[in-house]
């Protein structure tokens, strides 16, 4: 008799399951996109502050998500991933009822601002939970086998919503007033408490509870691989104008469009590659591609050619997260599956930090072409330490 065969993965169906989860990822970073462009000129028109202090506002956001991972962490290994979303959505309808209230008080710009400010921080504490919930949820209903799948969706709901969420708070704002941006946060965030309510949540893993920076040093390793990689992005997005109007060249916007067109294409063209070739070797061939898109910046004779270059580096670093942090996962045991995935963030958090000062101060003695050459050197760092990553034996 015939040995029985399989029954084949109906991969629609676990597509299906990962973006009923990533929604609530979706809902996070359109309610982060809502105000990103926007708040700057209310902070330095409407309350009259410095552009410094419009910069702090952004920036505060962003800190409190590095400094909240451990914290989102341990709530997704203790209370449960469904939890730590709600949390998180919680947060964010109160971080629209501040800033309603910052709206309201404009006539009195310290106290508007520190409204502000506050909403900010629960904003990007909401963030860390959600970010870590989702994927501890996707990769806890679906399998280890999944976690690239589950990050890779997760990646394109929170560029989409990005890209979606700026140009609609600037048009709410236009049409209505700054207002409407609180209100809509609030609206969201209850509309997908409404959508969680009846979910069924995955159950707690039982067994050895890591601490954060016992994780952190776990998935060290790939996390460094990681931020070598993503620095490439933080210098694209921070430096691309400033470049091309060094070198006399205008659109510099469509660059930014050619990355993330190829970045999230590379998504939902390759899902599967790291579960078919392995978290190591899609990473490596990843890094090398993108540290060719950024030597191709870097030697770009023309807006052409360097739309090229920046498309290649987009579709290059697309899998380098999900692939890493295939790898980095299986470092930690599954009861600290949530601490270790907010570990892992934690360096793409600090290659974005790192990205400005470093290549500000390479284009200041350089010029900002050769920001490029370096972020591909960096990029080329990351491909040899992954090789030596993926000799090592696995921990878990």
């Amino acid at each position: 008799m015939s040995a029985q065969q399989p029954a084949p993965v109906d991969t629609g169906s676990i597509t299906r399951q990962i973006l009923s989860v990533v929604f609530y990822t979706f809902i996070a970073f359109l309610c982060i996109g809502l105000p990103i462009a926007v708040l700057p000129g209310y902070v330095h028109d409407q309350l009259g502050f410095s552009a410094v202090i419009a910069g702090i506002t952004i920036g505060l956001q962003y800190l409190a998500t590095l400094l909240s991972r451990p914290f989102a962490g341990r709530a997704a290994d203790s209370l449960g991933s469904k939890r730590a979303i709600i949390y998180g959505l919680l947060g964010i309808a109160a971080s629209g009822v501040l800033t309603v209230a910052s709206a309201l008080t404009v006539s009195l710009p310290l106290l508007s601002l520190l409204v502000l400010l506050a909403g900010r921080v629960l904003l990007g504490i909401a963030q860390g939970l959600i970010g870590v919930g989702t994927l501890s949820w996707g990769i806890g209903s679906l399998g280890a086998e999944q976690t690239a799948r589950v990050i890779s969706w997760n990646g394109i709901a929170s560029y989409g919503a990005i890209a979606i969420g700026a140009p609609l708070g600037v048009m709410l704002v236009a049409e209505i007033n700054f207002a409407t941006l609180g209100l809509a946060l609030s609206a969201l965030a209850l509309l997908a408490l409404l959508v969680i309510r009846n979910k069924p949540s995955t159950p707690i893993v039982r067994g050895e509870r890591l601490p954060f920076w016992a994780a952190f040093g776990r998935v060290a390793p790939c996390g460094v691989s990681l931020t070598l990689a993503s620095i490439g992005y933080g210098t694209l997005t921070t430096f691309v104008t400033l470049f091309y109007l060094e070198q006399g060249w205008s659109g510099a916007a469509w660059c930014l469009s050619a990355f993330g067109v190829c970045f999230i294409a590379s998504r939902l063209l390759f899902v599967n590659a790291v579960n078919r070739f392995g978290g190591y070797p899609v990473a490596m061939a990843c890094m090398a591609t993108e540290a060719l898109g950024l030597a191709l910046l870097w030697l770009a004779p023309s807006p052409l050619l360097a739309l090229v270059g920046a498309g290649l580096a987009g579709f290059g670093l697309s899998l380098v997260y999900p692939a890493l942090g295939v790898e980095a996962i299986k470092q930690v045991p599954s009861s600290s599956r949530g601490a270790g995935l907010g570990a892992y963030a934690v360096f793409f958090d600090l290659a974005l930090a790192i990205a400005g000062p470093l290549m500000g101060a390479v284009a200041l003695h350089l010029g900002y072409a050769w920001i490029f050459c370096v972020a591909a050197l960096l990029a080329l760092l990351g491909v040899g330490l992954t090789l030596l990553l993926s000799r090592r034996p696995r921990a878990y």
